[in-house]
């Protein structure tokens, strides 16, 4: 019987130890999806205690503690931070199975140099043990201790990017911290968020915003803005991937009646969506970026508890919605005015795995390597299974060694540990099918296989 997560841990094939050691395990971390706060970064933010870095704002452990009976007191409650802390070491033994039972000791591991299990009866020791170290710990320190490189945090167009440009001046911090441009709030013109949006957008352009065209010019001017403090990547949430065709004089009247409150329909809220991720999708090819598409959440299931304590709080879950038709017409679109950008989707449901994949395969046009990337295993897919089913389904339909790698997607900045787990399940991977034979055991060829997807493919796709 093997040690619970040795040095070995997800390693079960000696060429996959092999590729781990000497290829995968020291390359540094290109993390270009993430909802880190910038600020926090800047500042080097001191962790209270274990129950902060942990437990903040961390929707997938509140998951299971719910799952697991724990009130709602004890995870977004009034309880102390303590006894916070004493509810998750109640829930993550039962966790078996589960990828956040092994990013929990991997962080204990690699941040905190503690070996223990977490539980009930060693949480009092683990509670001491976490906090001595985090007096010394601050954010910085937990991004350089875990080799990384760059950072891709997740902003609104209207952010002043004010600690990005301090960040860029900072010559002690030598991490990149780049911004990603997430303007889902100016597409969604049928949320009540819309307007107050066009208002604020309306002030860091200068003008007041009365016609689609202007609005159309400040999207703009926030992207070339953006650009120039090292943006490099859009991303947008398409819960429900929509197309309609329409002329910019349909969306301009579509436009007005919204500034005026006017209730859109349906077809109008298609309409202006279509047009206005069509005009997006062009700045980006205009800039060199990648688009990130992330489809198909479900969000905000629970109306009484979304009502208590917002959105991001773990009542989302996977979307079923048909997305093949309108995404390949989007991208078609794009295609046609030979505009369309290097680009990423993902799903959050895995059974559009291979209709993503093929759909990508249509629109690589050779200018560059992986022009059109299947994006990791996200948020609900995000585990041992997920991963390497989304490497199984690359391999299958494309080219596994062009893949641009995992990303944390995560605001937690323990979660650097993920990356690790990626690349054990990468080697593995890698590993079994030399082994049976399906590959040859070319060390040269397999370690930059390795390499390009733990790092290299990502570094030259968004030429960082």
């Amino acid at each position: 019987m093997k040690r619970f997560m040795d040095e070995d841990f997800l390693l079960s094939n000696q060429t996959a130890k092999v590729l781990y050691e000497k290829y995968a395990k020291n390359m540094p971390i290109i993390d270009f999806h993430c909802h880190l706060n910038p600020m926090e970064i800047y500042e080097n933010k001191k962790f209270r205690n274990i129950t902060e870095v942990w437990l903040g704002g961390d929707h997938y452990k509140w998951r299971l503690m719910r799952a697991n009976g724990i009130d709602e007191r004890y995870i977004t409650g009034d309880a102390d931070d303590y006894e916070k802390f004493l509810a998750w070491a109640k829930t993550i033994p039962m966790a078996i199975g589960n990828p956040i039972y092994h990013w929990t000791h991997l962080e204990l591991k690699r941040y905190f140099g503690i070996d223990e299990i977490l539980n009930e009866k060693s949480a009092p020791i683990i509670w001491e043990k976490t906090n001595k170290v985090l007096k010394e710990l601050g954010a910085r320190d937990i991004i350089l201790r875990s080799n990384v490189e760059i950072i891709c945090t997740t902003d609104d167009p209207v952010d002043t990017l004010e600690y990005h440009l301090k960040l860029k001046e900072d010559k002690e911090f030598n991490v990149k911290v780049y911004p990603t441009f997430r303007p889902d709030k100016g597409v969604n013109i049928e949320r009540e968020t819309f307007m107050p949006w066009v208002e604020r957008l309306g002030e860091v352009y200068g003008k007041k915003i009365e016609s689609y065209d202007e609005f159309l010019d400040a999207l703009r001017s926030r992207a070339e803005f953006f650009h120039s403090v090292g943006c490099r990547a859009s991303d947008h949430a398409i819960d429900d991937m929509v197309f309609a065709d329409a002329s910019f004089d349909e969306v301009d009247n579509i436009f007005k009646k919204a500034l005026v409150g006017e209730k859109l329909t349906d077809i109008e809220v298609a309409k202006y969506k279509t047009y206005t991720l069509g005009f997006l999708g062009k700045i980006y090819s205009s800039l060199g970026w990648a688009m990130q598409l992330h489809i198909n959440a479900l969000r905000n299931n629970n109306t009484r508890m979304f009502n208590i304590l917002g959105p991001d709080t773990g009542y989302d879950s996977i979307n079923d919605n048909h997305v093949a038709i309108a995404l390949v017409k989007f991208l078609d679109s794009l295609e046609k005015e030979n505009s369309l950008p290097k680009t990423i989707l993902y799903s959050l449901n895995p059974k559009d795995s291979y209709v993503l994949a093929t759909i990508m395969g249509s629109f690589q046009d050779g200018s560059i390597p992986g022009k059109m990337q299947l994006g990791a295993a996200w948020w609900f897919n995000d585990s041992k299974d997920g991963n390497l089913q989304q490497m199984k389904d690359l391999a299958n339909l494309g080219l596994l060694s062009r893949f641009i790698g995992m990303v944390t997607d995560s605001r937690s900045f323990l979660s650097y540990a993920r990356h690790e787990y990626f690349r054990r399940l990468l080697c593995n991977l890698i590993g079994e099918w030399v082994e049976n034979g399906e590959y040859p055991y070319d060390l040269e060829t397999l370690g930059r296989i390795v390499q390009g997807v733990c790092y290299y493919n990502a570094k030259e796709y968004f030429r960082f």
